[in-house]
């Protein structure tokens, strides 16, 4: 059973970003302004994580393969891909640190994934998405595996 995700996935460059936040938060809004910019969806709101070679991969929940939620307008058709491999966690907030730390990172299913926070609704945010994933990758940091033990004690703590 591969676990569900509340969260909506887009791939850039074929690297999946997972987008989280509350209901409302402002997910799909900033997929649909990194679509425009040249990014693919995976898919909105439900993502399932699988785990493939030992590594995290996002794919889409096929219900819903290939729509959108657009506020205001209703769900929409968009180009999808099924699935990418997750390279970072962007996790939707009111406000931000202006130098946050050098390699944050959350907890998804049993591994460690690099994480952003940042406020969607800032013009720059979709060019922000690109930066961090881009840093990411240059930088060479990947998701991790982590043990169950090792989850269940950051849950705790």
């Amino acid at each position: 059973m591969q676990p569900m995700i509340h969260g909506t996935a887009i791939s850039i460059g074929g690297y999946a970003v997972l987008i989280m936040g509350g209901s409302g938060s402002g997910k799909s809004d900033l997929a649909l302004r990194l679509i425009d910019r040249g990014a693919i969806l995976i898919s909105d709101d439900v993502v399932f994580l699988e785990t493939l070679e030992n590594a995290p991969i996002l794919t889409v929940a096929s219900n819903i393969a290939g729509k959108i939620e657009v506020r205001g307008v209703g769900i929409s058709n968009v180009d999808f891909i099924a699935s990418a491999p997750l390279r970072l966690v962007v996790e939707l907030v009111d406000s931000t640190d202006r130098l946050p730390e050098d390699v944050a990172r959350t907890i998804i299913g049993d591994y460690f994934v690099p994480l952003s926070k940042l406020n969607p609704f800032e013009q720059s945010s979709a060019i922000k998405v690109e930066y961090a994933l881009r840093a990411v990758l240059d930088s060479g940091v990947r998701p991790e595996f982590v043990s169950a033990s090792i989850v269940k004690e950051s849950l705790l703590s």
